[in-house]
């Protein structure tokens, strides 16, 4: 038994914190119905059939479950349009989709939020020397950075009322870093002050680990492009593959032509029998988020106990994604943990985690995640980059009470071989 192995004093801490976190678990609970209540109206709406779950291969014409689908992502994320398909094979393939679709040779990107997460860096020529990077194809790259932990809209607003920016990127989450993630509200604040100064510069927000944390989405609040995984949120822990871009109907329609060709764009694209779990996966997420978050929270809460440094959130801080935090102070730690995170998964629990080169970041990186999709960061998964201060992500979580296990093992296994 996997409880034969936690630290008594641990257990006792699990118990009391059901207590202590009630009024936290349950607004996140009130963020779920209302998720919920939104996502099945969008069902009823667009009539979603059994039928609609049907395999349509070789050029995917005529899928009528594909288009509902995506209407109802359209929908869910506050969008006009949107494209979801299995060919988007993750986060970082949906975000370079977008931007290569969007920015031509001579156009300005700019990041609002700072250096983007490694693995967005060599895609936009930051490093490495890739020929098919933005920089390699003539996209001019700028960013502001945050201030303490706020965008700098001073110098937004003038750099963009300057008015020859093509596109303007929104990070919502922390990524690799050791900035908070940023809520709706200040999204919508900016966006709307930057309508003021131009109106046709394109806000983009990667939207990875966010959906669903709010009780609403950055669509809502004025994003023209809005872009994500299916292995996150979205995917619910059914999708094993796909990603999404949403938002106006035109930006749209480029993308789509990335993806496929000119004149071709949505029209085509063989499912390989995802429908269904696209479907389920959307419907089932309200509930994953829900469960992610509250093991989120129990971690924090854990470790704020225990005494670890720069939990970040603090268990009781308002979220705006799934993303936990901890510094583990050594290479050690770091390691101990993943390895106990590792060895209470539900799939190759006996594989041995340790530090190792990992394709699209700068360095080696630690990760955990015995997930039944490959990869997937709606699962439990823990992960860091090997550089000090050892600051460990953690993300996911498909019920809290496996989550609860998997965190007190890691933390059982930590705290004992530290001593």
């Amino acid at each position: 038994m996997v409880t034969d192995q936690i630290s008594k004093k641990l257990l006792r801490m699990a118990e009391e914190s059901d207590e202590v976190l009630k009024n936290v678990y349950d607004e996140i609970d009130r963020v779920c119905l209302a998720n919920s209540d939104r996502i099945l109206s969008a069902f009823i709406e667009n009539k979603v059939s059994y039928t609609d779950f049907a395999d349509i291969n070789g050029y995917g014409n005529y899928d009528t479950g594909r288009d509902k689908l995506e209407r109802i992502f359209a929908t869910v994320l506050g969008c006009e349009d949107a494209l979801v398909r299995p060919q988007i094979m993750s986060g970082t393939n949906a975000l370079f989709l977008a931007f290569s679709a969007l920015l031509k040779h001579g156009d300005t990107m700019i990041s609002l939020t700072g250096t983007p997460y490694d693995s967005l860096q060599e895609m936009i020529g930051l490093c490495g020397n890739s020929s098919q990077s933005l920089k390699a194809y003539g996209v001019k790259y700028e960013q502001i950075d945050l201030i303490s932990n706020e965008f700098d809209e001073k110098t937004i607003i003038e750099r963009i009322g300057r008015k020859d920016v093509k596109l303007a990127e929104i990070q919502r989450s922390r990524g690799y870093s050791a900035r908070a993630s940023l809520d709706l509200d200040r999204i919508q604040h900016l966006i709307s002050e930057i309508r003021k100064v131009n109106s046709e510069v394109i806000i983009m927000v990667d939207n990875c680990y966010g959906e669903l944390v709010e009780d609403r989405e950055p669509g809502h609040v004025g994003a023209d492009i809005v872009v994500g995984s299916l292995m996150k949120n979205l995917g619910g822990g059914v999708a094993s593959t796909g990603g999404y871009v949403a938002g106006r109907s035109d930006l749209i329609q480029m993308v789509a032509e990335r993806l496929t060709a000119p004149g071709i764009g949505k029209e085509q694209g063989a499912n390989f029998n995802q429908n269904n779990n696209f479907f389920k996966g959307l419907f089932m997420s309200p509930g994953a988020v829900r469960s992610a978050l509250k093991t989120a929270v129990f971690s924090a809460y854990m470790m704020e106990k225990l005494g670890f440094k720069n939990v970040s959130p603090r268990y009781d801080e308002k979220r705006t994604d799934i993303i936990q935090t901890v510094e583990l102070g050594s290479e050690e730690n770091l390691v101990r943990f993943t390895q106990g995170i590792q060895e209470s998964s539900p799939v190759d629990s006996f594989v041995r985690v340790l530090p190792a080169p990992m394709p699209g970041y700068p360095f080696d990186e630690v990760m955990a995640c015995g997930a039944f999709t490959q990869g997937s960061t709606i699962e439990l998964s823990a992960d860091a980059p090997v550089i000090p201060p050892y600051t460990l992500f953690m993300q996911g979580g498909l019920s809290l009470e496996y989550g609860k296990l998997s965190i007190l093992l890691a933390l059982s296994k930590t705290l004992k071989e530290a001593d």
